[in-house]
């Protein structure tokens, strides 16, 4: 009997919360099958079995456990259940087939009517097996799991007691709601999000915060991605966004203001300076806000940025992120923009001591030379802990990343090619 207890993750993780199951109790499973999900102060991960076997079940979905607690145990004395032979199943499905041939072709179309199984995006996998077999509707199923997914139990109760029948679709809705309905629910925090609203007061409550703002426009960035676009598909198999230009400014930037870099320890009472420049970018996922980090993004070139942004951002989606790519940044940068916020002041990422926060583009009227022209601007914000970066540096740093962006050339070399040239 093989005993599966909550391995060590990181340092700072002691305990963890079973999110879901992935396989049944007394199911059998194989080796390095992964049986359940853990879901840390920082990300989830899968847990793997190291041996076959029939698993059972110790905990429960939803249940808090410090390193070291049993999940569950494998009996790995179990055989593998015989595997039914295909041809079984072809010489079924060729039956099923002739007989639908003789059926008028009329009453073919029952089959159309019945109800497709959908809403499985909040379900276990186990719910959505169940579901799918059983060309279940889950829309009217309210979940009883961890952050309200739909578990099993909800699907096979659902199921015997009738809710999910088509005459359920007859009640009043308005928006996909019951009209004037006066019910409550309440679900469970997942350990992320507590983290993360604990992180977020600590850092609105522990440091002198300010946000200075400034805007930009965005029209020489946007005919270099027009024009160049598909040339840097092709050659990097991967599109090119506005946060390599982002990225690059700020680590440009930060060059000349080397406090908006560093934090503060204040048992210490000392300021640690960094000479590379890790960025957290923020990624909005099912379960809450992650940072995952960009390591020396001032050493990187443009695809480099491009693809480790879609790396880390695909696997943030997915609920892949490691400990190891979320800890760490020295800097950090937010884009509301892409949910249509036109001007916010981002908390800072503690220890950090400044994030910037990216907004939507928006085509404004400007006044360039004396005359009235319509340009795509953008809104940048700068919020920084006083106690490290004074006001002129923030200042100055927000000034230094608006004329990288609207003067991309000078990334290049990090300033005017003309000053350069010139040598002044």
């Amino acid at each position: 009997m093989l005993e599966v207890k909550v391995p060590n993750l990181a340092e700072s993780i002691t305990e963890v919360t079973l999110a879901q199951w992935l396989v049944e109790d007394g199911e059998y499973i194989e080796m390095d099958q992964a049986i359940c999900e853990m879901e840390t102060d920082k990300a989830s991960q899968e847990l793997y079995a190291e041996k076959a076997g029939i698993v059972k079940y110790i905990a429960e979905e939803g249940d808090d456990l410090l390193i070291g607690a049993l999940i569950c145990t494998i009996d790995t004395s179990a055989k593998a259940p015989e595997k039914k032979p295909e041809l079984v199943v072809e010489k079924k499905q060729t039956t099923t087939s002739s007989q639908e041939e003789n059926v008028p072709k009329q009453k073919s179309v029952t089959s159309s009517q019945q109800p497709i199984a959908k809403n499985l995006e909040n379900a276990t996998p186990l719910a959505t097996n169940i579901a799918s077999q059983n060309n279940v509707n889950t829309s009217s199923i309210v979940g009883t799991g961890v952050n309200g997914k739909i578990t099993k139990a909800d699907v096979i109760k659902a199921m015997e007691n009738g809710s999910i029948s088509v005459s359920k679709g007859a009640e009043i809705l308005i928006n996909n709601q019951k009209a004037f309905s006066r019910e409550e629910s309440t679900k469970k925090m997942s350990r992320l999000r507590k983290t993360i609203s604990k992180r977020l007061v600590f850092a609105k409550n522990s440091t002198a915060m300010l946000t200075t703002f400034n805007e930009v426009n965005l029209a020489p960035i946007k005919a270099i991605r027009t024009k160049y676009k598909q040339a840097f598909r092709d050659k990097y198999d991967v599109n090119l966004g506005f946060m390599s230009f982002f990225t690059k400014a700020c680590a440009l930037a930060m060059q000349k203001f080397p406090a908006v870099n560093a934090y503060i320890d204040e048992e210490k009472g000392i300021l640690h300076y960094h000479d590379y420049v890790d960025v957290s970018i923020a990624v909005s996922t099912p379960k809450g806000l992650v940072v995952p980090v960009i390591r020396n993004a001032e050493s990187l070139s443009m695809d480099e940025i491009e693809k480790e942004v879609k790396r880390l951002a695909l696997k943030g989606r997915d609920g892949k992120l490691s400990m190891e790519e979320m800890e760490g940044g020295t800097f950090s940068i937010t884009n509301g923009g892409v949910f249509g916020s036109m001007l916010s002041t981002p908390i800072l990422n503690s220890p950090q001591s400044a994030i910037l926060g990216m907004h939507n583009i928006l085509e404004r009227p400007m006044a360039v030379n004396g005359k009235v022209v319509i340009l795509p601007m953008m809104y940048l914000a700068l919020s920084y802990d006083h106690r490290v970066i004074d006001g002129k540096e923030s200042v100055s740093f927000l000034v230094a990343v608006k004329n990288y962006l609207e003067n991309p050339e000078s990334m290049l070399i990090g300033e005017d090619p003309v000053k350069f040239m010139l040598g002044l």
